[in-house]
């Protein structure tokens, strides 16, 4: 999100109210802790103080994720909330550490004396107070923002809430043994600070937990199952790679989908533009980057063939599959280059037809034809008798076809005739009938030229007066 929009003003107006929260509370529990010589009140003291340490670096973080991306930082500045929430995670644990210290030493080397009056209640109480708005304003925040330093200073302040509780049973316990005489409560004050370091330890684990993923880029298995599950739209074969990775509140999703190899262009752009909107949807404001690969049918043995083809760096045309007793043979034309010698073309060849025999096992056979590719431009040859022949011809099948033919070419190159022309068909024609009534005219020309070799028919409608 854009630096000084409304987004990044509310999270660092929640991360300010934040400091301001913590800078009350610790001085008011460090007051009434060193008043009363209360380890609890005094651990929350210490704990509210890295909350304020940890609060100014929340706001710092906020202030910084925002900024855009630039020359060094390709993916932003997101990962300093990361960092604000792994710095949190030290704090909390240096704060477990002290309050576990001091609470074993009273407890078995030297008694201290505490004293438990209004204050001590009242102080806690508004540290009860205080810290569940602030946690409850900076959860909504971060739940808003997707931003992991403002959720670890809302568990700190929630910390705050659960181990003011357990001070306030401590308090109450060191109260009950000197009015009532039950002394087996007289150490209750550090057994409460021992179990505000029990939660403080669990947040600890929390916290670090999740900001250390973060910073290695592990991403949830099921964050990662809704991104592939969001990419397989219209167009996709197959979701081969998905790849997410948060740096703050920003999340950055890079996909690799297979498409038809036959599709085109066009399309395959076109689904991978479907794919990333899919994935936008199911991640707002998401980084979606869609790489698109190839992917031969197997079941389709033309496709396959095309594909291998190019992988060996060879052209693959005139392919047609014959089925006879329940088994496909495939022939094709298999353009080599050519400077080869017909060894070495031939070896071409045969790998070809192993990798294709492999692919695709359901064939029974394959054949093919070996041409040099890149023929050079051919020299033709007027030849004025064959072109009336071929005109004649003409005449006498367009008519009963109810077509008209123009532009065409009759040439003799290298011993035979060549034939080209443009055959204008009915414009509501089915493609399946112009071209069975091309392989008619065809044969018919064969039939009427003996010497005949290359045929070449262009069907089109008629022109629009």
């Amino acid at each position: 999100m854009p630096a000084g929009s409304p987004a990044e003003r509310h999270k660092r107006s929640v991360a300010l109210f934040s400091v301001c929260a913590a800078v009350i509370l610790t001085a008011t529990k460090l007051g009434v802790g060193l008043w009363t010589n209360s380890l609890g009140l005094l651990s929350e003291a210490a704990h509210s103080g890295l909350d304020l340490v940890a609060a100014g670096m929340t706001l710092w973080a906020v202030s910084i994720s925002g900024r855009p991306a630039d020359e060094r930082h390709a993916y932003g500045h997101g990962k300093i909330e990361n960092l604000s929430a792994l710095f949190e995670t030290i704090l909390l644990l240096g704060t477990s550490v002290w309050i576990v210290w001091q609470a074993m030493g009273r407890l078995f080397f030297k008694a201290a004396q505490v004293e438990v009056n209004v204050c001590s209640f009242l102080v806690i109480t508004l540290s009860i107070m205080v810290n569940t708005v602030s946690s409850r304003a900076l959860s909504r925040a971060a739940h808003q923002h997707q931003s992991q330093a403002l959720e670890a200073d809302a568990l700190h302040f929630s910390t705050d809430v659960w181990s003011s509780w357990v001070v306030l049973a401590g308090l109450a316990g060191v109260l009950a043994a000197r009015r009532f005489g039950w002394p087996f409560l007289a150490q209750a004050d550090a057994f409460a600070a021992l179990g505000v370091s029990g939660v403080v330890a669990w947040v600890c684990w929390k916290i670090g937990e999740k900001s250390i993923n973060d910073l290695l880029d592990a991403s949830p298995r099921e964050l990662q199952e809704k991104v592939a599950a969001a990419a397989r739209v219209e167009g996709v074969t197959e979701v081969r790679q998905v790849r997410v990775r948060r740096s703050g509140p920003a999340v950055f999703a890079d996909v690799v989908v297979a498409v038809g190899h036959a599709i085109g262009l066009e399309r395959a752009h076109a689904a991978a533009d479907r794919a990333e909107q899919s994935v936008r949807a199911a991640l707002p404001g998401a980084d979606v980057v869609v790489h698109v690969e190839p992917c031969a049918d197997k079941d389709d043995p033309l496709t396959m063939a095309r594909v291998l083809a190019e992988r060996h760096g060879l052209g693959a045309h005139g392919l047609r599959i014959y089925e006879e007793d329940g088994r496909r043979y495939l022939e094709l034309h298999l353009e080599v280059p050519a400077d080869l010698r017909l060894d070495e073309a031939h070896d071409l060849a045969g790998r070809f037809e192993s990798d294709l025999r492999q692919a695709v096992p359901q064939l029974a056979d394959v054949v093919t034809h070996i041409e040099p590719v890149g023929e050079r431009p051919c020299s033709p040859q007027s030849d004025p008798r064959s072109e009336a022949s071929v005109l004649a011809a003409l005449q006498g099948f367009l008519p009963s076809a109810g077509a008209t033919a123009h532009d065409v070419k009759v040439r003799r190159v290298a011993g035979e005739l060549a034939v080209s022309l443009h055959c204008v068909l009915e414009r509501g024609m089915g493609v399946k009938q112009a071209h069975d009534l091309t392989v008619l005219l065809e044969k018919h020309l064969r039939a009427a030229v003996p010497d005949l070799g290359r045929v070449v028919v262009h069907v089109e409608p008629p022109e629009v007066e």
